[in-house]
Order: C-alpha cells, then structure tokens, then sequence
C-alpha cells in the first residue's frame, strides 16, 4: 500500500465515477503511468527494485488488461490505502491531502474531503468515525485526523501521537485505536472518547503495522527484525513472538491466521493466531517495496506495482491466479468486490472477486 489503518469537493469532474459494469467498456489495463507519486523518493535516492518474476506455476499468469472493471472511480492525486464499511469505501490521496469516499450502490464518488497534511499509513473505521493517519510534512502536521461520515468533515485532529513512517498501519479494538508511533519501537494507544493517549507500549524496533488479530489482540508486524509479535490489550504487554519471512511490512486477517507480505523476498508468511506459530510461508515472487495484502471473499489478495493482483487459496496456500501489468499498490475487499486502487494511474477499480 501504499505503503504495516475526505475534504470538500473539488472539481466536479472529479468527483463522478465510472457507471456500473453493464454501463463500462471493457477496461484495458489502467493508462500509461504519469510520475510517481509524491510520496517516493526520487529516483536518484531509491535503490533500484528487485525484479519480480511472479509464480511460474503453470496456468496461473494473467494479464491484467483482461479484467473488466465493475467500475472505475477517478480520485485525483495518488488514491492508495483503503477501509471498507457498511455502506462506503474510503481511499486516501496523499499529495493532495484528501480522502475520498466512494459509494458502492451507486458505483460513484460521493465526495472528497481535505484531512490535513499527507494522509498516510491506513485507514481504520471505528467509535463511528475514520481515522486517518498523517504524516505532515517537514514543517509540520503530523498527526491522526477523524472523519464523522455523517457529515463527510473532519471533527477532530489529534496532534500528540502520529504515524512512524508512511508505510504504516492503524487499527482499532473495542476501546481504542492503535498506532505505530515511533521507529523506536513505540506501539500508541488513544483513548477514542477524549482522542487522548493513554498508553505507549515498547514494541520491537523499527515496527510498522499493527493488526486486530481474530483472537481479540493487536499484532505488531516488525519488518527490521522479521518477527511480529502479540499484544495482549488487557495487560499492554507483549505476549508472544513469531519469526516470519524477511522484512515483513502489509498485514492482513482472516481465515484464523495472520498474514504477512515480506518485502525481503516476496513471500507471504501464515501465522496461526490459535498457536502462534508459522504455518507456511508462499512464494508470490513480488520482492521490493510498496504493495499491500487483504483478506476476503475467501482469499487472500496481494497487490504491488507490475503484479497489480495476486489471488491465494487459503484453503491450500497456494496461489491460484496473478495478474502481471500496469496498476495497482493498495487492496480491500467488501460489498462482494475486490478494490484496487491504481496510485499511478489516479484511479480506485471495482473487480468481481470470481475474475478467471
């Protein structure tokens, strides 16, 4: 995703989606890539990517200029980390400080609302509001903003805790919301009735995204030291430690386990949360930086640039299908859709999880 949890309108054309799929052409692959987004290092400062060969399993590589959006929503800027909720899905734009909301009945853009300086790091729905890390700028601005989608403003930000890093992660229990704080190794935990912190717990350095696991604790993902590690919520202590596959970062739940992508070398580690130990670890071959995973429709769906979806079968761990071509970088899943937000390409894709 962009890389471990929605401002006033702007133009008017950019508020209006892509029709349904019976009103949609069928959709090439996302257009030509402008530059890239302003969250990245210039290109001189970044090493350069590995490559990624996706899977060489027979019958499992695709194009993804074969899929056919359900629809397509233009959200100006770089549109990249997500939330699903009841009736809204929630995408973020970093350089242009906004977060959309996008209606899955009427497959359109609702409206985008200005949050505050670079909004980064997820997105997380909780205590009836949108949480919204972000990660300011040199001069400022970091903090965690919340959206009343009542009325689709911000109705506070919290300025005493903010993200880590931008590829972070912010999730929510039942009460509170959590944040990788501090590279340090500081996991923060907030108080939603007075927006206060009230707890910072010592977490592995250099920790980035943290996860409600199915088991009711908050599992901390360290992509330094290649473990992620228990919280429980009661005690505010680190209960467990798991060694996964190298530098895991994006972090999803399902299916009684926790997965992790690896950016060391493009596996996904399984995490069983009943015995908190590794179950497998699968080789997607998506090395490198960026990408995000989510859990859904009874997979797991992993994104990066140049394999813009990737499809596991929890049931054997194994991948099934991979989409190879332009797009992609953050993933949901809900209202029986997969939703992938193409950040090069300035648009979020509505896809029909049975794609063959």
């Amino acid at each position: 995703m962009k890389r471990f949890v929605v401002t006033a309108a702007l133009l008017a054309c950019s508020m209006v989606a892509v029709s349904a799929q019976e009103q949609a052409p069928a959709a090439p692959a996302p257009p030509a890539a402008p530059a890239a987004s302003a969250e990245a290092a210039p290109a001189a400062a970044r090493p350069p990517r590995p490559p990624r060969p996706g899977v060489s399993t027979p019958g499992v590589k695709r194009d993804i200029a074969a899929i056919k959006p359900i629809a397509v929503f233009a959200i100006p800027g770089n549109p990249d980390w997500q939330v699903v909720t009841e009736d809204a899905v929630w995408v973020t734009s970093g350089r242009k400080n906004l977060v959309g909301r996008l209606d899955p009945k009427t497959n359109t853009v609702v409206t985008l609302i200005e949050v505050g300086e670079r909004p980064c790091a997820g997105l997380v729905a909780a205590f009836g509001s949108i949480w919204v890390p972000l990660c300011g700028n040199e001069n400022g601005g970091k903090g965690i903003a919340r959206i009343d989608p009542k009325t689709n403003k911000v109705s506070a930000t919290i300025t005493a805790v903010g993200p880590a890093l931008s590829e972070g992660g912010i999730t929510a229990n039942a009460d509170s919301i959590w944040i990788l704080s501090d590279m340090k190794g500081v996991l923060s935990r907030i108080d939603p009735a007075t927006d206060r912190l009230v707890a910072e717990i010592p977490v592995p350095p250099r920790s980035s995204v943290c996860v409600l696991g199915e088991d009711g604790a908050v599992w901390v993902v360290s992509t330094d030291k290649s473990v992620v590690v228990r919280v429980d919520p009661k005690s505010n202590l680190v209960t467990d430690q798991v060694e996964v596959g190298p530098n895991p970062r994006f972090t999803t739940v399902g299916g009684g386990s926790i997965w992790t992508l690896n950016q060391g070398d493009g596996s996904v580690s399984r995490v069983d949360v009943k015995t908190k130990k590794l179950i497998t670890d699968i080789q997607l071959g998506v090395p490198g930086g960026g990408g995000e995973i989510a859990y859904g429709e009874g997979y797991v769906w992993v994104t990066v640039f140049e394999i813009p979806l990737t499809q596991i079968d929890p049931n054997n761990n194994k991948v099934v299908k991979q989409w190879f071509g332009l797009g992609g970088d953050a993933v949901r899943v809900g209202h029986g859709s997969v939703w992938l937000s193409n950040i090069r390409q300035e648009n979020v894709w509505r896809l029909s999880p049975k794609q063959q």
